[in-house]
């Protein structure tokens, strides 16, 4: 899994709520990317997602987690491609909601350019509009996958189960 980067810009005159918006989103992006590494997300010997149950599953060799999923967009970081899930047939309506409302926010908020189905942008790009869609729709919980190109998935409550049927809920309040 890539890790998400924090950025270094400062904000220009006229986009302070929009730079506001992108600087809490990657301090949540920090903050639960530190309580899902506690669990071992980052350590998952691989990963799926169920687009007909909406699950994200995650597989070690002594456990399963497993949360509720969304799709924000997919990024090729090599042709600078990114899409949006809500422009994506491929991905069923059930699992666009979050890219649905990130964009819905984006388009009210006049940033309608962002909302474009399909947008050229650079790593660093993808990596802030992913920090604003996070935090535009409070997920609170983000994997990306190491693919060509890129999911961008936000997911939401883990339930981490051992062979033994143990079981650990870790659910992050994001305000």
């Amino acid at each position: 899994m890539a890790m998400f980067r924090r950025s270094q810009k400062t904000p220009s005159p006229g986009s302070a709520d929009l730079s506001v918006l992108v600087l809490e989103g990657e301090d949540m992006l920090e903050r639960t990317s530190a309580v899902h590494r506690d669990w071992g997300l980052s350590t998952a010997e691989r990963w799926g997602l169920d687009q007909t149950t909406g699950l994200i599953t995650w597989t070690f060799s002594d456990r399963t987690a497993v949360a509720p999923a969304q799709i924000l967009a997919s990024y090729s970081a090599s042709s600078g491609t990114w899409v949006w899930a809500c422009a994506n047939s491929s991905i069923l309506p059930a699992l666009q909601v979050a890219s649905r409302e990130a964009c819905e926010w984006l388009k009210a908020n006049g940033h309608p350019h962002l909302a474009q189905p399909k947008l050229a942008i650079t790593p660093d790009m993808a990596d802030t509009i992913t920090a604003l869609a996070t935090r535009v729709t409070k997920a609170s919980g983000f994997y990306r996958s190491n693919g060509a190109p890129d999911v961008l998935i936000t997911f939401g409550p883990v339930t981490i189960t051992w062979p033994d049927g143990r079981t650990k809920t870790v659910d992050i309040t994001v305000e």
